[in-house]
């Protein structure tokens, strides 16, 4: 996949004009091989243009430590000396990396980074299907306990290991364009990095931030519930549908469950709501990978709810999250 630098919007502009002070400023580019929004409220607009160009100008640095199609990033730098050397990092990598171990660990795997040696064998453009004798060889090399962290030095121990940062990085981000948002004294915002999304504060009218989730078998413009994000929250939604094909009658989707190799199979949709996004993000992957009913129990432990969708369209909601959460249409096919 080609990495796309172009900028969707460079006009800065007024979304919302209100009669208080405080109003709703948005951004938006294609970054990360996605589109990323950021939506500011303000009194001011040079001060929110600021901030948010400062917010944009952070995760771009991070894709470019981040991003496992570059071959300048970091990530890439890890991949390609697997087996021979430590690689030297920024602290936003040692920090990405080891998040990813932590919570592989709790998970028991389910999130795996290294994950990334299988899912390099998929071409979701080409419709190209690995055979499992590829897949089964490509196994030997994924395994999260065998990252070693040095320092500020990441190493690979086996020629063949490959990171894919891909299920952890755009909730990191988020959380980064947040934290750079609050140090420029914005008083409330919504990052949007694709279906990982983070918020704080509330809108000029002080309601709360209100996110969508797709339905994960309708038009991009479906959805199926609101989630209201209240104080500091963060939602991260893992479907299906997001990239995938059909082959031969069966869908071959990017989720990949590093115990097997192929796509997770059971939950077509879960969205993870808590505090963090680098959680929400790989909690996502891991709560798909790991099914409903294990996957919910982690999740909640770790103090996040979640919002699931099966394949004969049952939605399951976490008891905590149920007053934030509004189920707009059903999705059973019975």
């Amino acid at each position: 996949m080609k990495r796309v630098g172009i900028i969707l919007s460079l006009v800065f502009f007024l979304i919302s004009c209100q009669s208080h002070s405080e109003r709703l400023f948005r951004k938006s580019e294609i970054l990360m091989d996605t589109i990323v929004t950021i939506t500011v409220v303000s009194d001011n607009e040079k001060k929110a243009e600021v901030a948010i160009d400062k917010a944009f100008r952070e995760l771009k640095r991070l894709d470019r430590l981040f991003n496992a199609f570059s071959p300048q990033s970091e990530v890439s730098d890890i991949n390609r000396k697997a087996g021979e050397k430590k690689v030297k990092t920024a602290e936003d990598t040692v920090r990405l990396i080891g998040y990813a171990l932590k919570i592989g660990e709790l998970t028991n795997g389910a999130f795996d980074i290294t994950v990334g040696a299988v899912t390099g064998l998929y071409d979701f453009h080409n419709k190209v299907v690995p055979s499992m004798r590829q897949i089964r060889e490509a196994l030997r090399y994924v395994d999260f306990r065998r990252v070693v962290i040095e320092g500020d030095r990441v190493y690979l121990p086996e020629k063949g290991m490959r990171i894919d940062p891909g299920g952890i990085a755009k909730g990191y981000a988020a959380d980064r364009a947040i934290e750079i948002l609050k140090g420029e004294g914005i008083k409330g915002a919504l990052v949007a990095v694709a279906g990982d999304i983070k918020g704080y504060g509330r809108k000029p009218d002080g309601s709360p931030w209100r996110v969508g989730i797709r339905d994960p078998r309708g038009d991009r413009e479906d959805i199926f519930a609101v989630v209201e994000l209240r104080d500091e929250m963060a939602i991260s939604t893992s479907g299906d549908y997001e990239r995938y094909f059909i082959k031969d009658g069966k869908r071959y989707h990017h989720i990949i469950d590093p115990n097997t190799g192929l796509p997770a199979e059971g939950l077509i949709s879960v969205s993870i709501i808590g505090k963090e996004g680098t959680y929400t993000d790989s909690l996502a992957t891991a709560v798909f990978i790991m099914g409903a009913e294990e996957g919910k129990k982690v999740a909640e432990e770790l103090g996040y709810g979640v919002v699931m969708v099966d394949r004969k369209g049952n939605i399951s909601t976490s008891e905590s999250i149920r007053g934030l959460v509004k189920i707009t249409k059903s999705l059973n096919r019975d």
